[in-house]
């Protein structure tokens, strides 16, 4: 089968947009060398879109090659303002192609298009802008030891970083990675994921009108166990950052571990708690809550999946959060004001499904969903259990989808206890009129960001990354940074 690059797709509103399909290497878009390729498919009408070339581990030797290559003899000889300027100049591009990456973003994972343009893309361009504004001012320290001896350090990139990124915000989080690791002067292979391939694909086009030389950015569309796994594994990759489940997170450790003891950054699951105190505004709790569990679907790692009600306002706040559920707009992800379009694939909707099931033979009370909306797409109503105890599996398990469960407390020592029993530590809420509750909380919390008085807030300034088994190393902020660099300590002695 002749391969041909560039292919016409018809969104759900009927515009037609061009996409690529291939792999994109050295600044081109390639077949691929097994002849493979990979449908992507439209959760909203089940039907598929367009078929992308699927990346083996000679395309996957290929673009480490041609990082390689651009690492030593390019990119990390090139002045950081000019590498600054090349990113100021994708972030804008970005911003001029929002709506098309939006639309693509929407057509292949589901997200609501709207959602995805204001909040996805332009928190992309913005993630790239401020990283930029970093290229020229990372550097060492001069360190005082003794009078005959100078003492200095520099930060060095670390060369090629292979990057992972799951389905659920192609874009954003190819710029989590992207951003600090091309400030710091590293060259990257990104494996996208097969489900969520063609916003990314259509960025890949952007690198090149921004200016960036081949060998830079290159991108890989393909199976976790085969490409993605030959490049946590390969020898010339210096640095793995992946976000994804806990389960493959243990796998690339150990493929780190015996290859070439790679650098490794993780950005896992999660099972997060939100604690409502007797005290809270339960107008802002519950608005905070509902966006906390139904943002994105439910398919969100720091997802407030758990929350833990005080037993004097209990009823009220399940009444009220039941009466916010039911009012989300759950449809096609193109119409006007959809908040909730379908999750990503067939596996998906079938993994949530089977959750809420356990919910119900468990004990748990379901207020409100629970089943599947529609007679078409991967659509599920946003689902509510209450009265859930520790060790249901809707408690303890991350569902990865539009499913909360709600419990009661009676001192704040027992709710905190509750919020803490988790294998996860990605993040947590605290929801208190009280200064000292909030200040208490948020320092007893096992988690690497807890949200007081709202959730899910991100910033391109503030870290993000998890304690126990919801990983390790931080993205966006200046902590980002000492992920993707080496410091080198040189020291001179001076003739007396």
């Amino acid at each position: 089968m002749t391969f041909q690059d560039l292919q016409t797709i018809t969104l759900n509103n009927g515009k037609k947009v061009q996409v690529h399909t291939g792999l994109f290497i050295n600044n081109e878009f390639v077949a691929g060398s097994s002849g493979k390729a990979i449908t992507t498919v439209n959760p909203t009408t089940e039907e598929p879109i367009v078929d992308v070339q699927e990346a083996s581990e000679a395309d996957v030797d290929k673009a480490v090659a041609a990082a390689k290559e651009c690492f030593h003899k390019v990119w990390r000889k090139m002045a950081a303002p000019e590498r600054g300027q090349i990113i100021y100049k994708l972030a804008d591009l970005i911003d001029q192609h929002a709506e098309e990456l939006a639309e693509l973003e929407a057509i292949d994972n589901g997200k609501a298009k709207q959602v995805a343009q204001d909040e996805d893309i332009a928190g992309s361009s913005g993630c790239y802008r401020y990283f930029a504004g970093w290229a020229d001012k990372i550097h060492g320290k001069t360190i005082d030891t003794s009078y005959d001896k100078l003492c200095y350090t520099i930060h060095e990139p670390v060369g090629v970083v292979g990057a992972v990124i799951p389905w659920n915000y192609p874009m954003m989080m190819a710029a989590w990675k992207f951003a600090p690791a091309l400030a710091a002067g590293n060259c990257i292979v990104l494996k996208s994921s097969e489900l969520t391939p063609l916003s990314i694909l259509k960025f890949a086009e952007l690198t090149v009108e921004a200016g960036f030389p081949p060998g830079v950015i290159n991108i890989v569309t393909g199976y976790g166990h085969i490409c993605g796994n030959h490049l946590t594994n390969h020898p010339d990759v210096s640095k793995i950052a992946f976000t994804g489940s806990t389960a493959t997170g243990r796998k690339i450790m150990a493929s780190a571990s015996d290859s070439n003891l790679k650098k490794v950054q993780l950005e896992l699951g999660g099972k997060s708690p939100q604690i409502v105190c007797a005290d809270a505004d339960l107008v802002e709790a519950v608005k905070w809550c509902v966006a906390g569990i139904f943002n994105n679907h439910g398919q969100n790692c720091n997802a407030g999946s758990r929350i833990y009600v005080h037993e004097s306002v209990y009823d009220k706040f399940v009444n009220d959060f039941k009466v916010a559920a039911e009012q989300i707009k759950v449809g096609d992800p193109f119409e006007k004001d959809t908040f909730q379009g379908p999750q990503v694939s067939k596996g998906q909707f079938d993994k949530i499904m089977a959750y809420i099931e356990s919910g119900k033979k468990e004990g748990a009370r379901l207020v409100t969903g629970g089943e599947r909306h529609g007679d078409k797409g991967y659509f599920i109503k946003p689902t509510v259990f209450a009265d859930c105890k520790q060790d249901m599996t809707i408690v303890k398990e991350e569902i990865f989808g539009p499913v909360v469960a709600i419990s009661s407390f009676k001192t704040l020592e027992e709710a905190i206890e509750k919020a803490n029993d988790t294998t996860y530590g990605l993040a947590g809420g605290v929801f208190s009129r009280d200064v000292s509750t909030c200040l208490r909380v948020s320092a007893e919390l096992k988690a690497g960001t807890v949200w007081v008085n709202c959730y899910d807030v991100f910033d391109q300034s503030t870290p993000f990354g998890g304690y126990k088994q919801s990983g390790f190393g931080k993205e966006l902020g200046k902590y980002a940074l000492q992920e993707y660099i080496n410091v080198k300590t040189i020291k001179i002695l001076i003739d007396p």
